[in-house]
């Protein structure tokens, strides 16, 4: 049953060395494995994975297709903007800005930035039950 099961983002790269290098150097990510120069596999100590895999295809989503969920959003938007990623704004209806950082009514506030690849990613911090 796919309710039993793991479920893991896969995300494309067009080249991906330099994939590599974006996700080393500006998400302080490491791949803890590498399959035959294809794909790079990533586990983070929040007991998630993904995938990075070479294809021709990448950066032609116009949405996001994975997200972090972090505990302090203005901590993590902060020290991304200082090893050089930039922050996407959007025009989307309902949602509160302040400065990079998105505000939704009940599910919370969120931050998108693109990696190498022009794939969207995200950040983002869910409101506090209570």
């Amino acid at each position: 049953m796919l309710s039993a099961s793991r479920v893991e983002a896969n995300i494309p790269a067009s080249d991906l060395q330099r994939a590599r290098t974006f996700y080393a150097e500006k998400l302080g990510l490491t791949p803890t494995r590498e399959l035959g120069g294809e794909v790079l596999m990533y586990r983070t100590a929040g007991g998630t994975a993904f995938q990075v895999y070479r294809t021709d295809y990448a950066g032609q989503a116009g949405h996001t297709i994975a997200q972090w969920h972090v505990d302090d959003i203005e901590a993590e938007v902060h020290d991304l903007k200082a090893k050089g990623v930039t922050f996407e704004v959007y025009d989307m209806p309902g949602v509160q800005w302040d400065g990079e950082i998105a505000s939704m009514q009940g599910m919370g506030r969120a931050a998108w930035f693109k990696d190498s690849e022009g794939n969207i990613l995200c950040v983002d911090q869910e409101t506090s039950a209570g």
